[in-house]
């Protein structure tokens, strides 16, 4: 009985473990669609390395979190001509 109970949990984490690696164009899109019915424009998406440091905002991560989702506002970085 032990052993089942043993056998059960570890296929429950694992399965859970599973379930949580999304893909990042899934998770992307997702996203993509809560900006868009806020009406945000002007934006772009990049799907970086988790260890990469960004000034930019994470809004995501992805593939069991070995990656991440930066948002940038376009014209962010162009300096105004002053």
């Amino acid at each position: 009985m032990k052993k089942y109970i043993l056998a059960s949990g570890l296929i429950l984490i694992s399965a859970t473990s599973w379930a949580t690696v999304t893909s990042c164009d899934e998770i992307k899109s997702k996203i993509e669609t809560k900006l868009e019915g806020k009406g945000v424009k002007h934006y772009t998406l990049q799907v970086v390395a988790k260890d990469t440091e960004t000034k930019d905002r994470v809004v995501g991560s992805c593939e069991g979190g070995s990656k991440k989702i930066i948002y940038t506002r376009a014209g962010k970085s162009e300096k105004k001509p002053g």
